[in-house]
């Protein structure tokens, strides 16, 4: 069977935790359970670094603004999991080229990503922190379920996959008032930052002291 329904599944999941990806298929193939994973993922000191890095991921995605940040950060990072993780199965299975492998996978995790970091705008509009929570532990146990999932049944994980997506672009666009909303707040503070550190009036305000 072709890798290409698990290529899209992990290129999604990557979108929204990279690292819960590399660890769940890097367990699932030093287990034993999957023949599907490179031995790449496999290597200890990957395991370990995607462990510490999930750790990390899962506290700064939980509070309200440094899940922002995080975002921010992983904009390239996540898509480039998503590249070279559907790379490295295409390679281990060879019936799938790489480079469309990874032209795929970071293509999907880039979407996806995007659905999560405009989601988190829209989220933070709200100045409690418990959605914040609730929204990242889903986003985590739903990759283990779906990695997981896709292991065993690829293609019905793939279409799972292709309907989450869809969607997640759907409530984009339905949350775009909030996220320009959350936008202009942040523009906000930071102008009222620039200011306090002397940097000048508001941008717009009037010149000269009000002579």
């Amino acid at each position: 069977m072709s890798v290409l329904p698990l290529v899209f599944t992990s290129g999604w999941a990557s979108g929204i935790n990279a690292y819960a990806v590399v660890l769940l298929l890097g367990l699932f193939g030093a287990t034993g359970i999957s023949d599907e994973v490179p031995e790449a993922l496999q290597r200890p000191d990957v395991l370990i670094a995607a462990g510490v890095l999930f750790l990390c991921e899962a506290v700064a995605d939980k509070v309200p603004y440094v899940d922002n940040v995080w975002d921010s950060v992983h904009t390239v990072v996540r898509p480039l999991a998503g590249a070279v993780v559907a790379a490295l199965l295409a390679g281990q299975s060879g019936s799938l080229p790489e480079l469309a492998a990874g032209a795929i996978g970071g293509s999907t995790a880039l979407l996806s990503h995007l659905v999560k970091a405009g989601t988190r705008m829209a989220v933070n509009t709200s100045p409690e922190p418990f959605s914040n929570i609730v929204l990242s532990t889903a986003e985590d146990l739903g990759v283990a379920a779906l990695i997981t999932f896709a292991i065993f049944h690829p293609v019905a994980a793939s279409v799972i996959t292709a309907v989450l997506l869809a969607l997640g672009v759907a409530l984009l666009v339905f949350l775009a008032s909030r996220i320009r909303r959350f936008l202009r707040r942040r523009a906000q503070r930071r102008e009222e930052r620039r200011v306090a550190a002397g940097g000048g009036p508001p941008a717009g305000g009037p010149p000269g002291g009000g002579r």
